[in-house]
């Protein structure tokens, strides 16, 4: 890969993995709801995974979806269905700490399987790879930006949640605050239900 075109697949990985999407919503509410310690695995299941979904797709997998299009059709309702079950808990969540507090932050393997039913990382994996990649060589050097990249650009969008979190310790305004986290994640399902 040339330093012109590594430059330009390091500002995409940058513009996409920082800008508003279900991870950096979900991320953010969870830095609120949770702080940044606990979120941690969270925000490493989200760049990890990511990662190694763009090398699984890479690989060909890719070819799958383009080759059983009714396949990609059952992945966006998949998504869409689990993206509402989450906006839902989170709707839904209690402070941490109550007696009646049900929620808790992804665990990694959640976070890294999340990325399989986003629609978002779906279209920047395959923007990329389509973009920067050329065979399984180029496919590595893609997923190895994005973990480097999403990392610290995922980071700001937990502590941006924990900036606010003092100021969330009125059971009022953290409610209004999941339910605008939960509003969000489900608006960015939005451009995929037009695509």
């Amino acid at each position: 890969m040339n330093w012109n075109l590594f430059v330009a697949l390091t500002g995409f990985a940058f513009v996409t993995s920082v800008t508003p999407g279900p991870n950096n919503m979900m991320l953010m509410a969870s830095g609120a709801n949770f702080g940044l310690r606990r979120t941690v695995p969270h925000l490493l299941g989200v760049a990890l995974g990511f990662g190694a979904m763009v090398a699984v797709l890479g690989l060909g997998v890719d070819r799958l979806f383009a080759a059983m299009p009714a396949l990609g059709q059952a992945l966006m309702w998949v998504s869409l269905a689990y993206m509402l079950w989450l906006a839902w808990k989170l709707a839904h969540a209690n402070a941490p700490g109550t007696a009646e507090a049900s929620a808790t932050p992804l665990t990694f393997m959640q976070a890294a399987a999340f990325q399989w039913v986003n629609p978002k990382a779906w279209a920047m994996a395959l923007g990329a790879l389509s973009a920067y990649a050329a065979g399984a060589g180029g496919a590595l050097i893609v997923a190895l930006v994005f973990t480097a990249i999403n990392l610290p650009s995922v980071l700001i969008w937990v502590v941006a949640g924990q900036s606010v979190r003092r100021w969330l310790t009125n059971p009022k305004r953290l409610q209004i605050f999941n339910w605008t986290m939960a509003i969000a994640l489900v608006g960015s399902m939005l451009p995929v239900l037009w695509h």
